[in-house]
């Protein structure tokens, strides 16, 4: 039987890192993210494991592309301005296909904001936050405990890929604590590194990684490329939760720590005899469309419900065409979420629709 800690949502992806084979790490302290610097800082030199408190968050995305560029299981971590700050690197290494892991704990914003839990970088991550057409695998946790077995799947999809994968946690999640099991079978995929910069002529040939191509045609065909391996990784890699949607009239749709409120929200309501149901995108790209397509089909309509003023409720519109309505409830700067709001907003709905 596995043994349960009691730790901290940004301790548990640490150890969980650990644990998963990181062989280095790279970052900057931003709360309400520190934490995970802080563990990585006592444990990684015990272990004899690359660790790198940059000058900067630029410093350390560029480390991140560096060491991930010679097949190395790397990651780095930070909260929102310091994930603005990496989006330049953060697309050098999507063009470069280098596999690493990212996490951005967010907080409120925009500007410097607040140190408490937000979601409002839903467009950042989802949409590509830097220049160029290029995507992030993007997972949501909703748990301390997801917050874990998410790293371990991160660090698979990326190296499967050969591209970036960003955990989104929150403030919340980072911060709160709760018992956590991490995986004792976990056994990492075989991993095939030719690809990995050699820094000097080998056997097999020097091997260069950039992500500079002069002539437009060689850009293109590297867009191209990239967009033939997002097709895959949408065909293969969406993952979501149902909760009561067999049945219901109104769709919530919330991921990471939304939907931890939302889900006690579809409790209440179903009480009071109200057909509600959640669906619980896990990876918000690739985003599940077409499970959102499918009961849109039955649902009179969906409430977006985020910690911001409406991003992934743009999504929802696309997945379904616009063919039923979809409407949004949200709080920002840091505010958590109502049950008893969302329940009095899907009543005005019911009455609308």
């Amino acid at each position: 039987m596995a043994e349960k800690y009691l730790m901290k949502g940004n301790e548990a992806l640490a150890e969980a890192a650990i644990r998963a084979g990181i062989d280095g790490y790279f970052g900057y302290p931003i709360t309400p993210q520190s934490e995970v610097l802080e563990y990585f800082s006592k444990w990684l030199p015990r272990k004899g494991i690359a660790y790198v408190q940059a000058e900067s968050e630029v410093s350390a995305i560029n480390m991140v592309y560096g060491a991930g560029a010679c097949g190395k299981r790397v990651m780095t971590s930070t909260s929102s301005p310091g994930f603005s700050l990496m989006q330049e690197g953060v697309s050098y290494i999507a063009c470069a296909q280098i596999p690493c892991v990212l996490v951005n704990v967010q907080r409120g914003g925009p500007g410097l904001g607040t140190i408490q839990p937000s979601q409002g970088d839903y467009f950042q991550a989802v949409k590509g936050g830097g220049h160029g057409d290029y995507r992030l695998i993007v997972l949501t946790p909703n748990s301390v405990q997801e917050q874990a077995d998410m790293v371990y799947k991160a660090f698979d999809l990326s190296e499967k890929y050969l591209n970036p994968v960003l955990i989104l946690s929150d403030g919340a999640l980072g911060q709160m604590m709760e018992t956590v099991e991490f995986k004792e079978d976990y056994v990492r995929p075989e991993f095939d590194d030719s690809w990995a910069t050699t820094g000097k002529m080998t056997n097999r040939g020097m091997n260069t990684i950039t992500s500079l191509y002069i002539k437009p045609e060689d850009m293109e065909k590297k867009n191209f490329e990239l967009q033939a391996k997002y097709k895959i990784i949408e065909e293969n890699e969406v993952d979501y939760e149902l909760c009561h949607m067999d049945d219901a009239e109104i769709g919530y749709i919330a991921y990471g720590l939304s939907s931890r409120i939302v889900k006690k929200a579809v409790d209440i309501a179903r009480e009071q005899g109200i057909k509600v149901g959640l669906i619980r995108p896990k990876t918000v790209w690739p985003f599940p469309k077409d499970v959102i397509k499918k009961y849109s089909e039955q649902v009179k309509a969906y409430l977006s419900i985020e910690m911001s003023v409406g991003q992934m409720i743009e999504d929802v519109k696309l997945a379904i065409d616009c063919k039923i309505p979809v409407e949004h409830y949200g709080k920002t700067g840091g505010i958590v979420l109502s049950t008893e709001e969302i329940i009095e907003k899907t009543k005005d709905m019911l009455n609308k629709y």
